[in-house]
């Protein structure tokens, strides 16, 4: 059966954490500040392929959509990008109403805010949003699905829930869940190297040995295309982790709280610009690197033939 390729694009952004609160003024306005300064939001702006293209914001995961809102409002109004909404969806039933259909139906960039992930599966699982969002995904070139954080993280068919960074490598640390679906190829995780999740991201690979696990640091993200090509964008490092190639792994095996045995997992550490192809499971500089790499394979291909 062959892979179905979308010709949309996800971005994925580590973020700053949406804990509820902000302890100050200050911090509050670096929440923001952040995106522009490092040129996520810009990227996303240009992704899209308008100077100013609508986008609609989805607060639906944080637990102050109030105050989330309207600060990603300001952070585009940063960059003349003044055809922002926000969809203020809080139960399945509101994922429903036609309003916020025809709001999904015209948008060029759908963007979700941070906050509790899980929240997203359950206000948009087996919805028509969901199959309409999807839907266009896979159809329509430019369309962005982007996400910070918690929304960032279940952008994945199989999605990290949480788990305990303190005893991370002991099995039962993370806690696996149903994301949204819109990649099956992957895992994400993020705050990856300031909260030190390599640990929990170790075991969701290894649980799931044929998916490539991707850690986001903040102020960072990636660009996927073609539902594979993963390109770094922001100021930070990515982390991919690939368990293709485990050789022994007692993460099925042990008991809940014992420690993790895992032989051969291998790592990627990826900086802006840098380039991984999740199909080919290879690392390249830059996406210059990964066309003149295509170029050359199709010139083989020609001379053989």
């Amino acid at each position: 059966m062959k892979t179905r390729i979308p010709l949309g694009k996800l971005i994925a952004v580590g973020g700053n954490e949406d804990k509820g609160t902000y302890p100050s003024v200050r911090s509050k306005r670096q929440y923001y500040l952040n995106f522009f300064e490092l040129g996520i939001l810009k990227r996303i702006v240009v992704e899209s392929g308008k100077s100013d293209p609508r986008i609609e914001v989805i607060t639906t995961a944080s637990m102050i959509p109030q105050e989330v809102g309207p600060i990603y409002v300001s952070s585009f109004a940063m960059l003349n990008c003044l055809n922002v909404g926000v969809m203020d969806i809080r139960t399945p039933e509101d994922a429903r109403q036609p309003e916020y259909l025809e709001r999904l139906l015209a948008a060029d960039v759908i963007m979700f805010s941070g906050g509790n992930q899980s929240r997203l599966r359950e206000m948009f699982g087996e919805s028509e949003f969901l199959d309409r969002m999807t839907e266009r995904y896979y159809t329509q070139p430019n369309f962005i699905i982007a996400g910070t954080s918690a929304g960032a993280m279940a952008m994945s068919e199989r999605m990290i829930k949480g788990g305990s960074v303190p005893d991370a490598l002991l099995k039962g640390a993370v806690k696996m869940g149903v994301g949204l679906g819109l990649n099956a190829a992957t895992v994400i995780d993020s705050h990856f190297v300031k909260r030190g999740r390599f640990g929990r991201l170790i075991e969701a690979v290894s649980l799931n040995p044929k998916l490539i696990g991707i850690g986001l640091g903040e102020d960072t993200g990636v660009l996927i295309t073609e539902g594979s090509l993963i390109e770094t964008i922001g100021s930070n490092l990515v982390i991919i982790l690939d368990g293709h190639d485990i050789h022994h792994n007692n993460a099925a095996s042990a008991k809940k709280g014992t420690t993790l045995s895992i032989e051969n997992i291998k790592m990627h550490v990826l900086a802006k610009g840098n380039v991984y192809n999740v199909t080919e499971r290879k690392f390249y500089v830059s996406k210059e690197a990964l066309t003149g790499t295509e170029q050359h394979s199709a010139a083989i291909t020609s001379t053989a033939l």
